[in-house]
């Protein structure tokens, strides 16, 4: 088989993926307010990998829209450390693609003995983790078999932003929901700027990817696809951590990929592009508009990660490509980790 022919086809199906969950999102709506405790304390979020890159947009939404605490849990204090936590009135949210790694389950399980109500957010709603929850909110995006996760991350993002309309008041409204397939789509008939930015990238061995507020999950997302598919060592960093010291390893010619759009985080990016080209370094913006390096549909920022995400596997895919690598079957890696 051609090396990427599984990822380039899945990451092709985001557009369908996206336009199914889009039309339930009235039932997902309905079927999360009749789970959510009432009056709701706090919401936590059970995720490892690019699922918790997903939940990072999440927290984000979720807080906005319902006014209460949202954490991302750490699954280690339930399954090693024996953690005992009152989870009454506590809504939490496992996310799996696969529903099959036994830490999610376990962390699930043990956060609803302690009184949450759960929430599986998965691929497979027959999976364990579907059967350990109080409703599964199932991402209809068939069978994933390239080791790189695809059309089930940007799945993942779209259910948290319809968990979040349910549960109060977001950032985006339905019209804006109804056309991110088009958006999408639009990105994904596009590939030339990605094969662009992948020859300028083949000599880096390192990069940063950065990004704030409603688009640093897709940062961390970013940098995990680079990763996994090209063994480049890149880190995905908040543009106010990036600021707090790592900056001093971007000299001349270092490689940034920093993500913006339109809203209360957009000048903060704008200032910090200005201060890393003065220092020399070699930055391709991902951005709504032509002047953007990877350019983006205009979306709402609540929904820019979503577009944001499809362009960084795009770019993924072309530079392993280019370095003569198989995206579809990094090396040492499966497409299920047990933790």
């Amino acid at each position: 088989m051609t090396p990427g022919t599984l990822m380039a086809a899945e990451m092709a199906e985001q557009p369908q993926v996206i336009a199914r969950l889009v039309e339930r999102a009235d039932a997902i709506a309905a079927a999360v307010r009749r789970v959510a405790p009432s009056p709701l304390a706090a919401t936590a979020i059970v995720a490892r990998g690019s699922s918790d890159h997903a939940s990072v947009l999440g927290r984000y939404l979720l807080e906005l829209a319902t006014g209460r605490p949202v954490s991302l849990a750490a699954p280690s204090l339930h399954t090693l450390y024996d953690a005992h936590v009152d989870y009454r009135d506590v809504l939490a949210l496992a996310v799996s693609q696969s529903g099959r790694t036994p830490e999610i389950v376990t962390t699930l399980t043990r956060l609803r003995d302690a009184g949450a109500r759960g929430v599986a957010i998965t691929n497979d709603p027959d999976s364990p983790l579907g059967l350990a929850s109080d409703l599964t909110l199932w991402l209809g995006a068939g069978d994933e078999h390239a080791v790189p996760a695809t059309k089930t991350v940007t799945a993942q993002l779209v259910a948290f932003a319809l968990l979040a309309r349910g549960l109060g008041d977001v950032p985006f409204d339905d019209a804006a929901l109804t056309a991110l397939p088009d958006a999408v789509a639009e990105v994904l008939a596009d590939p030339e700027p990605a094969r662009r930015v992948a020859r300028t990238l083949t000599g880096a061995t390192r990069l940063v990817v950065t990004a704030r507020g409603l688009l640093y999950g897709a940062a961390l997302e970013t940098a995990l696809k680079l990763q996994e598919t090209t063994s480049i060592v890149a880190d995905g960093l908040s543009s106010a951590d990036l600021r707090h010291g790592p900056i001093a390893v971007v000299d001349r010619g270092f490689p940034v990929l920093a993500l913006l759009a339109p809203g209360p985080a957009h000048a903060d990016l704008v200032e910090l592009v200005a201060l890393l080209r003065e220092r020399g370094a070699q930055v391709t913006t991902i951005a709504p508009g032509p002047d953007a390096d990877l350019p983006l549909p205009d979306v709402p920022e609540a929904l820019a990660s979503i577009v944001a995400v499809v362009r960084a596997q795009q770019l993924a895919y072309e530079l392993a490509l280019a370095l003569g690598r198989d995206p579809d079957a990094p090396e040492g890696l499966d497409k299920v980790t047990v933790t």
